[in-house]
């Protein structure tokens, strides 16, 4: 396995190229196999070159994926069952692979599997983010005055003014717009099981990097959630 830029045309496919490509297509991932590698989005392209020999692009979940090794091999094996004597797997790096790469029939597997899936698509144009204290105060004088204290920093001015500015006002109407209020970031991730919204994080990684461990409070299951990337 070897890494590459993307092949430039990839529309003109032959049909024993679509052909091959189907049958990579349907190896299962490694660490969820109950999608396909073509469900999960990460199979690029297949390629026939002058003699035969097959070329496969693959992009990662995330650079340094160590999953990518084990479907590399599941293609080749699968291939050889095949007929085709040559195969080899390239890591495509750019476009990188996002969970909107993820089909909807993926998507219903890993709602039916009892795994949460990434919420619905990103929206382009800036990212809105939520602004808010970073600590509390107890009521006493002393924190009192800490509080007046960092209201004069020459920081605390600074972000007076630009609150004052066009740029604020924009960023202000940007963040009560549709499209920001259906973000991913503010989508309820429902549970799997139940379908409630009401759902809690128990820890930000899982069995896997790509997954986070969230609890229901309807219900009371635990439940793997897919992460937006």
């Amino acid at each position: 396995m070897v890494t590459r830029a993307p092949t430039a045309d990839a529309t003109t496919a032959t049909p024993l190229e679509e052909e091959l490509r189907r049958l990579a297509g349907s190896v299962p991932d490694p660490e969820l196999p109950v999608l396909t590698l073509d469900e999960l989005g990460v199979l690029r392209a297949v390629h026939i070159q002058d003699g035969g020999a097959v070329d496969v692009e693959l992009t990662p979940t995330y650079t340094g994926c160590p999953a990518i090794e084990a479907m590399s091999a599941d293609i080749e094996r699968l291939l050889h069952e095949h007929g085709i004597c040559e195969v080899t797997v390239h890591t495509v790096l750019s476009p990188a692979w996002s969970t909107d790469d993820i089909s909807d029939e993926g998507r219903r597997k890993l709602r039916e599997f009892g795994i949460a899936p990434p919420r619905g698509g990103r929206t382009t144009g800036p990212v809105t983010v939520g602004l808010g204290p970073t600590r509390t105060h107890t009521a006493g004088p002393e924190a009192v005055a800490s509080t007046r204290e960092a209201a004069t920093t020459p920081d605390a001015a600074a972000f007076a003014e630009w609150a004052a500015t066009p740029d604020a006002a924009a960023f202000a109407e940007l963040a009560a717009t549709p499209d920001a209020a259906a973000s991913p970031e503010t989508e309820p991730i429902r549970c799997p099981h139940c379908d409630a919204a009401d759902t809690e994080l128990l820890s930000r990684f899982s069995s896997t990097a790509c997954k986070a461990l969230r609890r229901c409070l309807s219900c009371r299951e635990p439940f793997d959630h897919f992460k937006e990337l």
